[in-house]
């Protein structure tokens, strides 16, 4: 059985607390900034989100700014919790900077600069939210992220947010509410393609257990789930609506203060259910035939409970660092799903969702069931996949998967052979573009 401890540090990761900016509103995002006024960006990266940019108003035209004339502070406050010293306050390394337009866009003579901050894993300023595990709050959150930034030759200063950009999650609908039978209200964030005439597929994303709450950003950018609107995803899918229900706790719940692993039924799968069924009725342009679902631990548990319950509903599944214990499926269900393409992701030193005893051995007993389009991308580490910090030689916690398949960079099956479609090597995305009911 899979590490019960765990297993609740992890999982039950849901937030209780009504997140901090759950409701960011810094009044007209277009209108000037003042003179002690800036913008930031915020954007995801494999470990999460950082703000990597700065957008400053400057009093005259610039056309080549130093990036040695600028000194950037940073002070993190959150009210969830204690922050250590070093986590809540100290200095932004400036990296490079470039005359832009008010929205950080390159340009010539225009009277913005655009400062580049340095971003990585290990530097925790540079984050603009906090995960925690306390009686006030558990999850992800934002905190208050506050800048002070100066001009050392000119001694102009900024410290005043007026506006946040965050291109990708920019891209979703933040205010979807819906409600079941007295259950807890459900929050989502969609994401739907230029209007068409033509039927395009519908991805499901579903979160893990430290993005539930009632503020959908979060699900889109503590691991960088919003990756699934970019040009790239967009692209290889032919155009997808993509929707990303939050729960108000953790998909795992098990209604008893508890989480479930299959040994008992969840308290959410069936509003979840109808939330995609009425998102369904209210985009007819989705076609019914290319529902692609998939999640991340909290997640990955679900999306294996939603093809369990309907297996004739989904075209296609990936879930990553799998959370169901497959002592608890029995020869039927998996016979019931053999026929659905899947595509598993995890990591062999996942501590918190152990391969063993989820992952390998679902995936062994659907070959043996005769499943044919089922795969299992498995590896030895998550690691860099940029090569910034340290390439293979740098290990993200195991349990981490799914930086893989946000990134589409999934292209092998368990036994190290290349996935091919129709003779060619493929990644995740690509598959999953071509999966119809």
């Amino acid at each position: 059985m899979i590490n019960r401890i765990l297993l609740i540090l992890t999982l039950l990761g849901g937030s209780f607390c009504s997140p901090l900016y759950a409701s960011y509103d810094l009044g007209n995002p277009n209108r000037p900034l003042a003179s002690n006024e800036y913008a930031v960006i915020i954007e995801g990266f494999d470990w999460g989100p950082a703000v990597n940019k700065v957008i400053l108003p400057v009093d005259e035209s610039v056309t080549s700014p130093n990036h040695h004339d600028y000194e950037v502070s940073v002070e993190r406050k959150t009210e969830c919790t204690d922050l250590p010293a070093e986590q809540a306050l100290g200095k932004r390394r400036v990296v490079y900077a470039y005359a832009s337009d008010e929205e950080g866009n390159v340009t010539a003579g225009e009277n913005h600069v655009t400062l580049v901050l340095e971003v990585a894993p290990n530097l925790p300023l540079s984050s603009p939210i906090q995960y925690t595990q306390n009686e006030k709050c558990r999850g992800n959150n934002w905190v208050n992220y506050s800048l002070t930034i100066t001009n050392t030759v000119t001694n102009q200063s900024w410290d005043q947010e007026a506006n946040r950009i965050m291109p990708l999650i920019d891209r979703f609908d933040l205010s979807g509410k819906f409600s079941y039978q007295g259950m807890p209200t459900m929050s989502y964030a969609s994401y739907a393609p230029e209007t068409t005439n033509k039927k395009l597929p519908l991805l499901i994303w579903l979160h893990g257990g430290g993005e539930g709450g009632t503020d959908p950003s979060i699900p889109l950018i503590a691991n960088r789930a919003a990756n699934y609107a970019s040009d790239e995803i967009q692209s290889l899918l032919g155009g997808a609506y993509v929707l990303v229900p939050q729960a108000p706790t953790y998909w795992m719940d098990n209604g008893e203060g508890g989480l479930t692993t299959g040994d008992k039924n969840d308290i959410y799968n069936e509003a979840l259910m109808a939330l995609i069924q009425e998102y369904m009725d209210a985009n007819p342009n989705i076609d019914q035939d290319r529902i692609y679902v998939g999640g991340c631990s909290n997640g990955g548990y679900m999306t294996l409970k939603l093809l369990l319950l309907h297996p004739e509903y989904f075209a296609a599944a990936f879930p990553s660092a799998l959370a169901y214990s497959s002592e608890y499926i029995t020869d039927e269900q998996l016979a019931s799903i053999k026929n659905i393409p899947m595509w598993f992701v995890h990591a062999k030193d996942d501590n918190v969702t152990v391969a063993n005893q989820t992952v390998i051995p679902v995936y062994k007993r659907l070959k043996a069931a005769g499943a044919e389009n089922v795969y299992l991308s498995l590896y030895d580490h998550v690691v860099d996949i940029t090569g910034f910090f340290g390439g293979k030689d740098f290990h993200y916690p195991g349990h981490w998967s799914w930086i893989y398949c946000h990134a589409n960079e999934c292209r092998r099956d368990a036994d190290g052979s290349l996935v091919k479609l129709n003779v060619r090597p493929t990644t995740i995305i690509e598959w999953l573009a071509a999966q119809s009911r």
